[in-house]
């Protein structure tokens, strides 16, 4: 529980910067007035979003391939009805999600009727602790979503517990029936230093909450950038307000009253009863916000490159680019999408290796899961490119029907199941083509045979 609190303090931050609501500037004094504190609320232009959005919109698994190495049966389709009766086409967007911004992110698998239940779950609500074994924790701790519910994991039961009076009370104990603890764990990136990294700046508060370790995944290594982009926002909405318009001043008369003022304001034309060599006109001169604006888009592209997101995607400059241009453009975030397909992919093997174990099948390790592709090239030129691999490399047409862009698992199993289905009937036709000739030439014999 304490590895729980300490984790999900740091987390809750990372959460603040993800939605969009950081702490203002610390530049604010606490007695600003209510304009100011209103301009640095409006002032949050959140990017944050935008980058965990770009990689989590192109991180979408649409089937999975397994075959039994001794019997060579297709194991798929149990496993993937698995996955489907539980959601996880939609549920893998929010679990990918919590895992590209937070770092980390978990399923856990339990024994369900009439297929095992897999959740998706956010290392906000559930922490791990592992041991020697980096694939499969020693034991994890959920916070369920009822107040004061809570379950605990372990390799041979899933405890469902009570909090009362800041202490744990067992309602319940299910053996689940597995040798290891049924949660997975998901990464946004592997770092090999991260449990044992050296802290040489002391610990700050950012966001009101202390960090004292470090976190991966792709927001905290934008808070910075965030903090920059938030107060030049602030300062530009600050000069909009006070300078940014002209501002006219008056030497040597004073209005005897405040409706006196705004009338001389509002007037197209200005005159006074004092002598006009004692009376000065003036304006100040309304302040340039070019130069905020420029600040702000220079920490914008600065942000880009740091994530590896196409500039276009968080400035808005998109104008008549071509498909290959948008692909060369994307080229550093289709590299970044593939590493993580790699890694998540590994954990969605781990968890349908699990769904097997609990439905009495064996997954094996060579198992691979089907991304779709949401690259930026040409729907053509992808087509073009798996005609050429069917005809000059002699690969079946069906083992790159997987490949068609927003080609589905069903999808899949339809076509070969059309194929199949058009190769018996041209099959039959053909017997029967073959039947009918043999027939005639054995009546054309006979009758010579009886004419003879």
């Amino acid at each position: 529980m304490e590895r729980h609190r300490s984790e999900r303090a740091e987390l809750d931050v990372l959460r603040r910067y993800w939605t969009g609501r950081q702490r203002f500037p610390a530049v604010i004094p606490n007695d600003a007035p209510a304009e100011v504190r209103e301009m640095a609320r409006v002032a949050r232009v959140n990017i944050c979003d935008i980058v965990v959005n770009s990689l989590t919109q192109a991180l979408f698994v649409d089937g999975f391939r397994a075959r039994d190495e001794e019997s060579g049966d297709d194991v798929t389709v149990p496993v993937w009805s698995a996955w489907q009766a539980n959601r996880m086409n939609k549920h893998q967007a929010g679990l990918h999600r919590a895992t590209i911004a937070y770092g980390t992110g978990y399923t856990v698998v339990t024994p369900g009727d009439p297929v095992p239940v897999i959740r998706a779950v956010s290392p906000r609500m559930l922490t791990a602790v592992y041991g020697a074994d980096p694939d499969w924790p020693r034991f994890a701790l959920e916070k369920r979503p009822t107040a004061g519910d809570w379950r605990l994991y372990d390799d041979s039961a899933v405890y469902t517990l009570r909090m009362e009076r800041d202490r744990f009370a067992v309602a319940a104990i299910d053996e689940h029936g597995l040798p290891y603890t049924p949660v997975v764990r998901y990464q946004d990136a592997q770092d090999l230093d991260l449990d044992d990294d050296a802290i040489t700046e002391a610990p700050g508060r950012v966001g009101g909450a202390a960090t004292t370790t470090i976190v991966c995944g792709q927001i905290a290594p934008l808070m910075t950038l965030q903090d920059q982009i938030n107060l030049t926002s602030f300062s530009l909405k600050a000069a909009e307000w006070y300078s940014a318009f002209r501002q006219r001043w008056i030497v040597g008369w004073t209005p005897a009253s405040d409706e006196i003022k705004m009338k001389a304001a509002a007037s197209q034309m200005w005159t006074f009863d004092e002598v006009p060599d004692d009376v000065q006109l003036g304006e100040f001169a309304q302040t340039v916000l070019d130069g905020y604006l420029r600040s702000r888009e220079a920490s914008v592209k600065y942000a880009a490159t740091l994530s590896q997101t196409p500039v276009h995607e968080l400035v808005g400059e998109l104008v008549n680019l071509s498909a290959e241009a948008l692909a060369a453009a994307e080229a550093g975030k289709d590299r970044k999408v593939d590493e993580r397909k790699t890694g998540f992919g590994e954990s969605h093997e781990q968890t349908f290796q699990t769904v097997g174990a609990l439905m009495g099948i064996e997954v094996p390790d060579d198992a691979q899961v089907i991304w779709r592709d949401t690259s930026a090239r040409a729907f053509g030129a992808i087509v073009d490119g798996l005609g050429k691999l069917a005809q000059m490399l002699g690969i079946p047409p069906q083992e790159l029907w997987d490949r068609v862009p927003g080609a589905t698992q069903q999808d899949v199993r339809r076509w070969r199941a059309a194929a199949e289905s058009g190769d018996l009937i041209a099959g039959l036709n053909s017997l029967m083509g073959q039947g009918g000739a043999g027939d005639g030439g054995s009546g054309a014999g006979a009758d010579a045979g009886a004419q003879a």
